[in-house]
């Protein structure tokens, strides 16, 4: 008999201001452990401010946010990553005047374990060997695709439980954005939750067990991936289909 799914993260009642814009307005979702979730919209609807949550780059006016059973609403970020939580950000933002390989150690700056966090760079060179033919390279001359490379690389540096991805094929070509998606199922399969931000909705429900749909700060639809392309209201506004 299998048990009930363990949860990863928990999102309660959460509402989000930035200044006197009312960004999230109540909103509530779980990740389970060992699942890709996904969170879909449009610009706007308040996607990227729920994972700047989450990671305590913003602080939530009322609700409650906890992580493998701990509340972390009122925590930093850096203690935020401590507890096993990583965000990708969008945009790309490497270290730009630093090489591929210094932008990697930025990302285990939380770490004390010289041989752990070697090891980690090798996996990571072993995720993208692009990275580590270009690991003295600096990272501002980088491609795009190899940029989105190296901040995934840099968050699996600090070892996550929970990975955040934000737009993680915006900008890109077709022939990478499928590569992108593929080194997200890779690593999912080897272990990391993932909660993914991404206009790209049928690719990311493509990969996510479970979605939220989200308009102006709040859920609107949610369901398992699969039942969310064949739901109308979605297929007509993020699937590009009448």
């Amino acid at each position: 008999m299998m048990g009930k799914p363990k949860t990863s993260l928990e999102v309660e009642d959460v509402h989000t201001y930035y200044g006197n814009i009312h960004a999230l307005r109540g909103l509530s979702l779980r990740v389970n452990q060992g699942d890709v979730v996904t969170l879909i919209g449009n610009n706007g609807a308040g996607k990227t401010t729920m994972l700047n949550t989450i990671s305590g780059i913003l602080t939530p006016k009322s609700g409650k946010i906890t992580f493998q059973g701990d509340r972390i609403d009122d925590l930093s970020p850096h203690m935020i990553v401590r507890k096993g939580i990583s965000q990708v950000p969008e945009g790309r933002k490497v270290f730009a005047r630093l090489t591929v390989q210094e932008n990697l150690e930025m990302g285990a700056f939380t770490r004390t374990d010289g041989g752990g966090v070697k090891a980690d760079m090798g996996a990571v060179f072993d995720l993208f060997p692009r990275l580590e033919q270009r690991r003295r390279q600096v990272a501002g001359t980088l491609s795009g695709g190899e940029q989105q490379m190296l901040v995934i690389g840099r968050a699996l540096m600090a070892r996550p439980r929970l990975l955040l991805l934000d737009e993680p094929s915006m900008g890109l070509a077709p022939i990478l954005v499928e590569a992108i998606f593929q080194t997200i199922q890779n690593i999912n399969a080897q272990g990391t939750t993932i909660l993914l931000v991404e206009q790209n909705a049928m690719a990311a429900l493509v990969v996510a067990s479970y979605g939220y749909v989200l308009e102006n700060g709040k859920i609107v639809v949610e369901g398992t991936g699969a039942s969310l392309m064949k739901n109308p209201r979605v297929r007509s506004a993020y699937l590009g289909e009448d």
